[in-house]
């Protein structure tokens, strides 16, 4: 049986409490052992961070051209997202392609707090103020 993770927020913590006490007692009926860790769970990214940081990523994408296999080409907002969620980490993780050349590996920003996104959105302005990047607001990438 794999285990499940239960969040615990003020408005949901007895239920969700019950449920997994519930799901720890299944272990044990079946003779095995069950591990309950509790730690702090910080709240994620928001909705907003979210919208602001694709608008940021289009507009590193609509106007800075990057170093690619030795020529400068425009890049996708998927592939800025990839480029500086890299550039947030001390150490960039590298993995081999499946048919040779490297591949970089960024984080995932679904799994960021909103600590993390703050920063990787400050990153994104400090890369944008030293490549000229003129912001848009959201909502006007959304239009």
């Amino acid at each position: 049986m794999n285990g499940q993770t239960f969040i615990l927020r003020v408005e949901n913590a007895r239920p969700r409490m019950k449920a997994a006490w519930d799901f720890a007692c299944r272990f044990l009926e079946l003779g095995e052992s069950a591990k309950v860790r509790v730690e702090e769970c910080k709240p994620r990214r928001t909705l907003e961070q979210n919208a602001k940081m694709w608008a940021m990523l289009g507009d590193i994408a609509d106007q800075v051209e990057w170093q690619i296999d030795g020529k400068l080409e425009y890049l996708k907002p998927e592939e800025w997202k990839d480029i500086l969620t890299a550039g947030l980490r001390k150490h960039q993780r590298v993995a081999a392609g499946i048919d040779g050349g490297f591949v970089i590996l960024g984080d995932h920003t679904s799994g960021m707090t909103i600590g993390q996104m703050s920063e990787l959105i400050e990153l994104a302005y400090a890369f944008g103020a030293e490549h000229g990047v003129v912001w848009s607001e959201p909502m006007e990438r959304a239009a």
